[in-house]
């Protein structure tokens, strides 16, 4: 086969695979708002979200659900976006939020703001974790660069241990000398997508996430050109650095939106990468949109799925995508030390 035919054909399975994930997201938003602890019928969703329905269900639907499925949507989008760049910018494939210490420093970020600052609004939350964010990613890539090499993805992946590791002894310390803050950061800490200041949370981070997609965006080139080496990268014109950086803001803030949003829900900016570049290819042009395709998708399973299991209470989102991220890992893990 000619390569022009190639390219076609590569380009037309890329979109098939696009328009089933555009498909598996509609199946799994009508999900999110048809099923919990009182299913609704899906013509009642129909008529509660576009004739005005005035039921008790439909008003369930309006107030509870549909905030709750655009958190997911938002949430998820973010974390696989900020994966998907994170592994490209430190050439690492086990690379996420979670495993870079990234979340955690966000989170920790979070339980200080509750314990020493008095803050107990998303307002006040959302910029703790930024910074914390972005103080692990900068500790992480300070740990790594040291010694002969720089910041090899091996070394990306242990300093984010060691720095995650430390972020998590901080974050017990903190919730033990200041038992008033477990309640309210109990429930936050194993990441959910429930809550009834969803409507809320939607206005006030939808814009950073817009910003953080549009960073990650922007490099999407650059990502292709460093996915063969630093120095291949810089013959192809690409500036590395800046790459590396805008890269980073983006993964950072997208991180620091999403953990604030919903706690850190573990495993999606692992999970979502490795899915989608066995099924698009390595172009990030491809990858990152499917990626925001394919992340929340996972989310609003995991959420749904959380909802229904132990009826009628229910297990958090970050419970579930945990549950089913370990297993991913250890099948990775697995896979990559046959291929070694």
């Amino acid at each position: 086969m000619s390569a022009p035919a190639l390219r076609r054909a590569l380009t037309t399975r890329r979109i098939g695979w696009t328009a089933a994930a555009l498909a598996a997201l509609m199946c799994a938003v009508v999900l999110s708002l048809a099923v919990g602890a009182r299913p609704v019928p899906p013509a009642e969703v129909w008529g509660a979200l576009f004739h005005g329905a005035s039921s008790p269900d439909a008003e369930v639907i309006r107030t509870l659900r549909v905030p709750r499925t655009l958190i997911a949507l938002m949430v998820g989008a973010a974390l696989a976006l900020a994966g998907t760049v994170l592994q490209g910018i430190t050439r690492n494939l086990i690379a996420d939020p979670g495993i870079l210490g990234i979340s955690q420093g966000a989170g920790v970020a979070v339980v200080c703001a509750i314990a020493f600052a008095g803050v107990h609004t998303l307002t006040g939350y959302v910029w703790f974790a930024f910074a914390g964010a972005a103080v692990a990613s900068v500790a992480v890539y300070a740990v790594a660069s040291r010694g002969r090499g720089g910041a090899t993805p091996v070394k990306l992946a242990l300093g984010g241990a060691a720095i995650n590791a430390l972020l998590v002894s901080v974050t017990v310390a903190v919730l033990t000398t200041k038992a008033s803050t477990l309640d309210e950061f109990r429930f936050w800490q194993v990441g959910s997508v429930a809550g009834e200041q969803n409507a809320q949370v939607i206005h006030q981070i939808w814009p950073f996430l817009l910003v953080g997609a549009v960073l990650v965006v922007c490099v999407a080139r650059g990502l292709d050109a460093l996915a063969l080496g630093e120095d291949v990268a810089k013959g192809l014109g690409q500036n590395v650095a800046a790459v590396r950086i805008v890269g980073g803001l983006g993964a950072t803030v997208l991180t620091g939106a999403g953990v604030a949003a919903a706690g850190p829900i573990a495993f999606i900016g692992l999970a979502v990468p490795h899915i989608v570049r066995a099924v698009v290819g390595n172009d990030h042009r491809w990858v990152l949109p499917m990626a925001a395709l394919t992340g929340p998708v996972m989310l609003l399973v995991a959420d749904v799925v959380g909802r229904v299991v132990v009826p009628p209470g229910e297990v958090p989102a970050g419970v579930m995508t945990a549950l089913i991220g370990v297993p991913f890992l250890v099948v990775l893990v697995r896979r990559k030390a046959v291929a070694a």
